[in-house]
């Protein structure tokens, strides 16, 4: 494929994950109940070795673990995942008992505790509630206890998913400021191309995080390889290369995976965080998967989000959509449709659509009252891509 030079660098280091201190390790639904069959307790047993044998070595580890839902599925007797979401929350609550009860056992056999944390959209959304997951989980990692995350499916609807573990990792990595994010798949890393599809594909050993060719080598959003998972890989590692923290994918099949790469070997494909860390308020900012609405911005706008580091201000709006309150985030658009920017919006909706296209000295004349010139102020908001 043509982006794979772009993508790949010259030559491949040793492991990103040999000099982490910090840890998030996810596995996948796959891994964890051995293709839907139920948990595949003898895989737990060995990443359980694994990851105590990092904390041994004076690493912090936090496991990012799917499977609810499945291991629920087979309890129940259900042959077919369900579509109403009440019977999938109900398997995911029944499922979780199994999920858990499975990593408390492999854990305890080398003498370390385990600590369960659900967590939504909303829980990261909150900044109180965010900065709450933060203390709680680098306390756990600091007593050497082993924090096991999921997503509450027992509680989430659409409207307050994150949507996968995949990103749900990366917002953890983020979140505790994590040296690497590890990805642990059914796939040995992210190919040239499909290789199920084209025999010369190769595997790409290290790229930088963000590449846009790293996306269409995924399969793009539309293709069976990209709905089943590397895509949404790649897109984890760009978010997690927000906090300077590298992203390994790689087969949890194989032996020993988490003790090699950690003993530098460079096992499945590597995301290099290249580019500057955001500072912790905007990390939060950039984090959010669903935003309250959105803003369309005319290139002038963009221009000066983007180029001149300025505010955004309401004359450089030409449309809002959805309901937002003031003091929620949203997203600032391009007139091609790319989220250029996200803050936090100084007027709510409605009167962001009384003011937008004319200069701040109206607002108060519109409105009646006046709170800020800004629609967003620069120091409330984070440029994307």
């Amino acid at each position: 494929m043509s982006g794979a030079s772009h993508a790949a660098t010259a030559d491949a280091p040793t492991s990103v994950v040999a000099q982490a201190r910090r840890i998030v390790v996810k596995v996948g639904s796959s891994l964890v109940t051995n293709d839907g069959r139920g948990l595949d307790h003898a895989a737990v047993a060995r990443w359980a070795a694994e990851i105590a044998a990092l904390v041994g070595s004076g690493r912090e580890v936090v496991l990012v673990s799917s499977g609810a839902i499945a291991e629920g599925m087979q309890r129940l007797g259900w042959a077919s995942r369900p579509r109403a979401i009440h019977e999938l929350q109900a398997a995911a609550a029944v499922g979780q008992m199994g999920l858990v009860q499975a990593y408390e056992t492999a854990f305890a056999e080398f003498g370390l505790h385990t600590a369960q944390i659900l967590l939504t959209h909303e829980d990261l959304a909150d900044r109180r509630r965010y900065l709450n997951a933060r203390s709680t989980l680098r306390t756990l990692v600091a007593l050497g206890v082993i924090p096991i995350i999921n997503e509450n499916d027992t509680v989430t609807t659409d409207e307050i998913r994150v949507g996968d573990n995949d990103t749900l990792g990366a917002l953890v990595t983020n979140l505790i400021e994590a040296d690497v994010l590890v990805l642990l798949t059914d796939q040995q890393g992210l190919y040239t191309a499909d290789p199920r599809r084209d025999p010369s594909a190769t595997l790409v050993r290290t790229a930088r995080a963000g590449d846009p060719a790293l996306e269409a080598m995924a399969g793009g959003a539309g293709s069976s390889i990209g709905r089943g998972g590397m895509l949404t890989k790649v897109l984890a590692a760009k978010r997690a290369a927000r906090s300077g923290a590298a992203t390994v994918v790689a087969c949890g099949r194989e032996r020993d995976v988490l003790t090699r790469l950690a003993a530098g070997e460079a096992v499945g494909t590597a995301f290099v965080a290249e580019t500057q860390t955001l500072a912790a308020r905007k990390q939060w900012l950039a984090d959010h998967v669903q935003l309250a609405g959105r803003l369309m911005l005319d290139a002038g706008a963009v221009r000066a989000l983007a180029s001149e580091g300025k505010s955004l201000l309401p004359i450089g709006v030409v449309g809002v959509d959805g309901e937002f309150e003031r003091g929620e985030v949203v997203g600032c658009f391009a007139p091609d449709g790319r989220e250029v920017a996200r803050g936090l919006a100084n007027y709510g909706a409605g009167d962001a659509r009384r003011i937008l296209r004319k200069p701040s000295s109206q607002i108060e004349s519109i409105l009646g009252w006046v709170d800020e010139p800004e629609l967003i102020h620069r120091d409330n908001l984070v440029l994307l891509g």
